[in-house]
């Protein structure tokens, strides 16, 4: 059986067990959720779906590449072609789920591991993989993509999305902004004044926290006192708690979170309860800290495997669909590598040009010194060591 989110033999997923008492303090009761561990649908009047099977095939779809695709990129710092990666494992639905209830014309602005999110926008695996490589500060145009750079200064990019947003409603236009940030930035000055500025000028924007338990080595239960999303109301906000393991769940919240941010409402904030499988990062250890029996316990929520039941039990997606899409992932493998390996070293000229937008005549001089000075060498121009 190939990748693509496929059952056991003979099988189904089974639901995760029941999360103790000791981590009630986390906020999962009334969250809201549509599609279980188990792959059961339901319905909330709190977020209305018309869930479809175009719907989940899409979503579905979405995150078994994206997933491939962060695979692909650890494979690739691990033999030294990426300086470092920050997974995103377990966090496809909340990143999926939102991203696609959002409009063409909405501006996001992410942190640092919001990989799926950027692929559904549209972004390259060439464009995700540059700055990782160390070969720009940035692979991409956040115009084009109506996607901001990856922010790796914790939570600087809620302030930036607010100040944004501010622009926005300035001039009327009919879009809106959605900031990525986690649990751990949450309790940075940063995104608690991001948050506070962003209620008192009515920006149209909507917050959303990917609270995946651990800040690095710091667990929720030693993060704060009360669940994140009961922060909302003493800013200002409208909040919304949601499994963040069910993409139809955040497809739902986000969309009604975001229409409302738009007709003129309350900026929202979203609090998405996932878990991050992987480390912090690739320079991160986890096995130190937490248990294996909580990270299976939250394997157990796999989004993508509870969307494969839904899709196989309601006969939405057949065998051909699940082939196609594993021969869709590999293709992509292979792509992300080739467009790796493939991406150009950046020339030392080029940290003299980009200094000032207007090159100063000293820093022309010392450039064009430098530059005799690679070409003097009798066997072609000195190359810097990756």
């Amino acid at each position: 059986m190939g990748y693509a989110g496929r059952l056991p033999p003979g099988g189904r997923h089974t639901a995760s067990p029941a999360v103790p008492a000791a981590r009630a303090h986390e906020g999962e009761a009334n969250m809201i959720q549509l599609l279980s561990p188990g792959g059961t649908l339901s319905a909330d009047p709190r977020a209305p779906l018309h869930v479809t099977p175009g719907l989940c095939r899409d979503l579905y779809r979405d995150m078994v590449l994206a997933r491939r695709f962060d695979e692909e990129a650890l494979v690739l710092q691990r033999q030294g072609e990426l300086g470092l990666w920050l997974m995103a494992l377990g966090q496809e639905a909340a990143q999926v789920g939102s991203i696609r209830a959002l409009t063409a014309v909405d501006h996001v602005f992410p942190s640092y591991r919001e990989h799926a999110a950027a692929l559904c926008r549209g972004i390259s695996p060439a464009e995700l993989l540059a700055q990782w490589r160390g070969v720009a500060h940035s692979g991409w145009d956040p115009a084009r993509y109506r996607f901001h750079i990856y922010t790796l200064v914790l939570g600087a990019q809620t302030l930036h999305a607010t100040g944004y947003a501010l622009g926005v409603r300035l001039d009327g236009a009919p879009e809106v902004v959605l900031t990525y940030f986690g649990d751990g930035a949450s309790s940075q000055g940063d995104v608690n004044e991001a948050l506070n500025w962003a209620a008192v000028t009515s920006a149209p924007i909507v917050f959303f926290c990917q609270n995946n338990q651990w800040a690095i080595s710091t667990a929720t239960s030693q993060q704060m006192g009360a669940p994140l999303h009961s922060r909302a109301a003493g800013f200002g906000l409208d909040a919304y708690h949601v499994d963040g393991n069910d993409a139809l769940a955040v497809y739902a919240v986000t969309a009604k979170a975001a229409e409302a941010v738009r007709e003129g409402g309350r900026p929202a904030l979203i609090e998405a309860h996932t878990y991050r499988i992987a480390g912090h990062s690739t320079s991160d250890d986890p096995r130190i800290y937490r248990p294996e029996s909580e990270v299976e316990r939250w394997r157990g929520r796999d989004p993508i495997s509870r969307l494969a039941i839904l899709l196989k039990d309601r006969g939405w997606a057949d065998e051909q669909y699940f082939d196609e899409l594993d021969s869709d992932a590999r293709k992509l493998a292979e792509e992300t590598r080739a467009a790796c390996l493939s991406l150009p070293d950046p020339m030392l000229e080029d940290t003299f040009r980009h200094t000032f937008a207007d090159e100063p005549p000293l820093l022309r001089e010392e450039r064009e010194r430098m530059s005799a000075y690679r070409a003097s060498f009798a066997d072609g121009p000195a190359v810097t060591p990756r």
